[in-house]
């Protein structure tokens, strides 16, 4: 497990310190992992149905950005696991992302993809 959470780590670091993501986006990146972390929430969880919504949405939010807005090949190029571990990854993500609003999604990220 420690190996895990070392290659975990090591891909997160590599990934941030790539010099195609604009610092704009890797602050915002930072703010939203700070507030999963930390369990800074805006809607209590002790709420029934809308409790845990924060956490989808925020989970959404870095989700859409590391699988849908960043290139594939940027990603692939920091990932330490095979490319079955990276389609699952991608398509829990993208269920995340289901719960980010589009419209704010849209408009946080600077990053553009390559137009090839």
């Amino acid at each position: 497990m420690k190996a895990f959470f070392t290659k975990f780590k090591k891909f997160l670091i590599d990934t941030y310190e790539d010099r195609r993501i604009p610092e704009r986006d890797k602050k915002i990146f930072l703010t939203i992992a700070a507030l999963l972390t930390l369990r800074i929430l805006f809607i209590p969880d002790w709420i029934p149905v809308i409790g845990p919504l924060d956490v989808l949405i925020l989970l959404g939010i870095l989700g859409d950005f590391l699988f849908n807005i960043l290139d594939q090949n940027l990603m692939l190029s920091h990932y330490p696991w095979g490319m079955k571990s990276f389609a699952r990854l991608k398509r829990i993500a993208q269920f995340f992302a289901f719960f980010a609003p589009g419209f704010l999604t849209n408009h946080i990220w600077q990053y553009t993809k390559d137009p090839f």
